[in-house]
């Protein structure tokens, strides 16, 4: 890819949205914790973001030439082996849960009692969940609560209820295991360092 080929502002921009599935730059900046006035920046200088494009990649499998210049195929063919795995790719953003395309990884990465993995990646952690597993036990689980998403540590306890935690506070409280709706088990947490 030549240099000069490379387009900035607007067009990268709604490229990397398309991207992500999402519809505002807001969403794009909470992501990767950007502010309004620097993407508002992007666009009147027509500037090239390469740092936010290549995660953005990274991210949803989007080809990078196609992220960086428009051409070409959105999904390019992924060449793989044997070792690698291309399995389904989630946003966690303000409680909401949306598809972002698709995640390569090494397959040893995956435990390998994993029935249906997906990758969740939020802001501070990401995690890959075993979508298969939907009863809820001891352990770190994704939840819907009130139509709600996160990831909680939760313990059983008698009478059909579960104490759940908040992995990221200290706010914890007890209801009936009903009254969540399980995603799927924790598997693997990732956290930032940064």
């Amino acid at each position: 890819m030549k240099l000069e080929e490379l387009e900035g502002g607007k067009a990268v921009l709604q490229r990397m949205l398309d991207a992500y599935g999402f519809t505002m730059q807001k969403q794009l900046g909470d992501m990767h914790d950007l502010s309004s006035g620097t993407i508002s920046t992007w666009i009147r200088r027509d500037y090239f973001p390469g740092d936010v494009v290549v995660a953005c990649a990274l991210d949803t499998g989007v080809s990078l030439r196609w992220l960086a210049t428009g051409k070409g195929e959105k999904y390019e063919a992924a060449k793989t082996n044997d070792s690698t795995s291309a399995i389904p790719c989630f946003s966690l953003t303000s409680g909401k849960l949306q598809e972002n395309g698709r995640w390569q990884v090494d397959a040893d990465f995956i435990p390998s009692q994993t029935s249906t993995p997906a990758y969740v990646k939020g802001h501070a952690y990401a995690w890959v969940i075993d979508k298969e597993k939907r009863d809820v036990s001891n352990g770190r689980w994704m939840l819907s609560i009130d139509g709600v998403h996160d990831v909680y540590d939760v313990a059983r306890i008698p009478s059909n209820k579960i104490q759940v935690k908040l992995i990221s506070s200290d706010t914890s409280f007890i209801c009936n295991a009903d009254e969540v709706e399980c995603i799927g088990q924790v598997v693997l947490t990732i956290e930032k360092n940064i």
